[in-house]
């Protein structure tokens, strides 16, 4: 099948020539007649699938020209780099079409975007919290929202955004089409539709869990922060293919902490995203990744989730996430659209768990490397990788990453047993008296 099969129109098939596309994947061919036919629907497919233009597509066939303010298209998505992604695609698809496209995020001045949705707009796309905001303070109406897309909805209950989705979902129309495509589904997920959708249609086009076939991935085996940073600048500087690399890391501190390390060797080939970095920062970061002007892109699963990077051709996990489906979303950042790709992770002693949630969730055995001999094995160990002496239960029960602990177990003569029995009748029994001094024996009175 190809697009001129869909019925898309003369505007969007100008679009999609343009943009050299001329086959749907699998995803965009199993939804558009099912959304052109108004139904709800729940899409899942493996991240890289093109989930975003399987509901951008039908959504702008059936867009009429309309000069009404208040928007008539909602597209919620978990980050602002997401908004600012979407927006780029539906512009991509609506060169020949006239329609008002707006985002609203936070960390951003909130009047200057109330301004903006002020003005006007057929389709925003928004983040939870900041279209709360608007909607609240009076400027936005959601009363025209004719269709809702819910993008990457397990990521956006995971964020916090639980209290904010449903409150938006109790204040849009009853009558409306609901649209949901992630690339996995949890039960929290299952809860929000079977509460606000109308016997939604599902599509699942490839197995959840499954690995991209495209993606070559393999594992390490690192004891500590020190060696995985010799084994990154080893890899660095003897694959010469490792031209376009996403790193990710747990948490920011530690983002910060890598990029600090590979910077002396790397500099001026280094960004960095995390949340603590201002919006401007992150959207420059991601450009000068897009274009070529850094080779190294450092980040925490902030980014993990829909952004859609062209050409990466390695995806490092510094760590090994602790939640199975971080990692599919991690490694999906590459081999994307038929693309060959390349996964490596390094995983620690305490990291191996999480190595076997991740397999089992695959069904797959990640093919272990060893580490090259050149590659020095640090004997150094971080403040998180140390175990803390001052807590006497510091050894063998495994807590956080890299950290270990040991329970103490009492001598047997200083355990304690529960035997049973009433403790006022042992007190009774030994001092043949009652336990309170007020109480007298019950006797007969004396005359």
């Amino acid at each position: 099948m190809t697009f001129e099969d869909l019925n898309l129109g003369r505007p969007l098939m100008n679009a999609l020539e343009d943009l050299g596309y001329t086959t749907p994947t699998p995803i965009q061919q199993e939804v558009y007649s099912t959304i052109l036919s108004g139904k709800d629907v729940v899409g899942v497919a493996q991240t890289g699938t093109g989930k975003t233009f399987a509901y951008i597509l039908p959504i702008l066939r059936h867009l009429k020209y309309s000069e009404q303010k208040h928007p008539r298209i909602l597209v919620l998505v978990p980050t602002r780099e997401l908004v600012v992604q979407v927006m780029g695609e539906i512009e991509k698809l609506s060169t020949y079409i006239n329609v008002r496209i707006k985002g609203a995020y936070g960390g951003t001045n909130i009047n200057t975007q109330k301004q903006n949705v002020y003005d006007g707009c057929d389709i925003l796309v928004a983040t939870p919290g900041r279209l709360l905001d608007l909607a609240l303070s009076g400027v936005l109406r959601l009363k025209k929202i004719q269709k809702l897309v819910i993008d990457e909805v397990d990521e956006m209950l995971n964020l916090g955004f639980r209290t904010q989705l449903t409150n938006l979902l109790d204040i849009l129309p009853e009558r409306r089409q609901n649209l949901l495509f992630s690339a996995t589904m949890t039960a929290d997920v299952d809860a929000v539709i079977d509460a606000f959708f109308n016997s939604p249609h599902k599509f699942t086009i490839v197995p959840e869990g499954t690995p991209l076939d495209n993606i070559e991935q393999r594992i390490y085996h690192v004891p500590n922060f020190y060696t995985k940073i010799n084994l990154l600048e080893h890899l660095l500087a003897e694959d010469e293919s490792m031209t376009r690399v996403l790193i990710f890391a747990e948490s920011k501190r530690l983002v910060d902490r890598l990029e600090e390390r590979i910077a002396e060797n790397h500099p001026d080939e280094i960004g960095v995203i995390h949340s603590n970095k201002s919006q401007n920062y992150r959207l420059r970061s991601i450009e000068r990744f897009q274009n070529g002007m850094h080779r190294i892109l450092v980040a925490t699963d902030l980014i993990a989730r829909g952004i859609d990077f062209e050409n990466i051709t390695h995806v490092i996990n510094f760590d090994t996430p602790d939640f199975a489906e971080n990692y599919l979303h991690r490694i999906g950042r590459t081999g994307r659209a038929e693309a060959k790709g390349i996964s490596i992770t390094f995983t620690n002693e305490v990291e191996v768990e999480y190595q076997t949630e991740i397999e089992n969730l695959m069904n797959y055995k990640i093919p272990h490397f060893e580490i090259p001999e050149e590659v020095e094995i640090s004997t150094v160990f971080t403040p998180e990788e140390q175990p803390n002496l001052a807590d006497k239960n510091y050894l063998p029960e495994v807590t956080r990453k890299g950290v270990k602990k040991e329970t103490h177990q009492k001598k047997a003569k200083n355990l304690k047993e529960n035997k049973g029995g009433s403790y006022r009748e042992k007190i009774k029994a030994k001092y043949k008296k009652p336990k309170t001094r007020g109480q007298k024996p019950r006797g007969k009175k004396r005359k």
